[in-house]
């Protein structure tokens, strides 16, 4: 039997969400049902609903940042009970066949991961759906090797976030070995900006925080920060040169880095987690004379994501929330584009 949801969905990109009604599929033999208690809002979310990548498919349901219950498993699935708490973040399938997906780093699939939302669904067909539907809906049916479970000690509401958020930043900070004695700076306290604080600082960092003003002080030093750095302070920034060992770069929207590549030291790396959709330009020789990179981190694997939660519930790290009833979702998207947020809004489907 198709499972009837309810959920909030983009229908044009000029248009609010709205209430919107679907059907997903019942659980396959791999497949775990889940009951979503509640959904973190990413600034990606906003990006699709807005159509501002070009490839929207409307209706959409937007939302991959989903904690929530057990309802029900498949015959094959060993790894999940009912009454679970699990979690679902950027994906829900992959080809599972090349290498990437070998090495346990599903979301850089060759064929190209099957994201919660938006993209072709292989197992839609059942119940009339092309595509997949994210989590600013009630329900959600998802393969088992694509479900985390979410510890015990971390609040569902405060750990939806980390499912996108958390594990953005956490990926970039392994991969690029952090650890005690190094220095990080984050350029925007978001959404993704404040979990990299935290996370940094429970890794052992020297952590900095670069913003275009010093109205989150305050709550960079409570999360972690150990410096503030105004970006538009020249002597402040001419002070900080050749400092860092790896810039994590939060920013979403177009700014101006080469000054920002001169803060590296010999060997760093910015590393960018943005969804810019322009060009950034980068000067050569800020580059070549320090043998300085710019690279770019895409969420994280399954594995590292379940990791990640581990990493967060030994340390006692959640996101900083708003809980909101999903009604006040375009509310909502007009304060993220105003940066109206400390520091992720999480809808609570109880209230849908």
């Amino acid at each position: 039997m198709p499972i009837a949801t309810r959920a909030f969905a983009a229908v044009a990109a000029d248009k609010p969400l709205e209430p919107y009604g679907f059907d997903r599929r019942d659980p396959g033999p791999d497949d775990v049902a889940i009951e979503i208690k509640y959904c973190g809002v990413c600034h990606s979310d906003l990006h699709i609903a807005h159509n501002d990548l070009g490839n929207t498919r409307y209706p959409i349901v937007p939302g991959h940042e989903i904690a929530g219950v057990v309802t029900a498993v498949g015959s094959n699935v060993s790894r999940f009970k009912e009454g679970d708490r699990v979690g679902v973040g950027c994906m829900v399938d992959s080809c599972r066949q090349c290498q990437p997906c070998l090495d346990g780093e599903e979301q850089y699939c060759v064929p190209g991961m099957t994201q919660t939302y938006g993209s072709p669904d292989p197992k839609g067909a059942e119940v009339g759906q092309k595509v997949t539907q994210g989590g600013y809906s009630d329900r959600i049916t998802v393969d088992q090797n694509y479900v985390v479970t979410i510890p015990d000690s971390i609040p569902l509401d405060a750990a939806a976030p980390l499912l996108c958020a958390g594990i953005t930043t956490y990926s970039p900070l392994r991969h690029w070995k952090v650890g005690p004695g190094s220095k990080v700076a984050v350029i925007g306290l978001g959404g993704l900006g404040h979990m990299a604080v935290k996370q940094a600082a429970a890794m052992g960092a020297e952590v900095t925080v670069l913003s275009t003003s010093d109205r989150k002080k305050a709550d960079a030093e409570r999360m972690g920060a150990k410096h503030f750095l105004i970006n538009s302070d020249k002597a402040a920034m001419a002070a900080a040169a050749e400092k860092f060992d790896l810039i994590i770069n939060t920013v979403s929207a177009t700014h101006e880095i080469a000054s920002h590549v001169q803060l590296l030291a010999r060997d760093g790396t910015m590393v960018m987690l943005g969804l810019t959709t322009e060009g950034l330009p980068v000067y050569a020789m800020g580059l070549l004379w320090r043998r300085r990179s710019v690279a770019g981190s895409l969420i994280g694997g399954i594995r590292e994501t379940q990791e990640m939660l581990d990493f967060c519930a030994e340390h006692g790290l959640a996101c900083d929330i708003e809980v909101i009833a999903p009604s006040q979702i375009n509310e909502a998207y007009a304060r993220m584009e105003k940066s109206d947020v400390r520091y992720r809004f999480v809808l609570d489907m109880a209230q849908l």
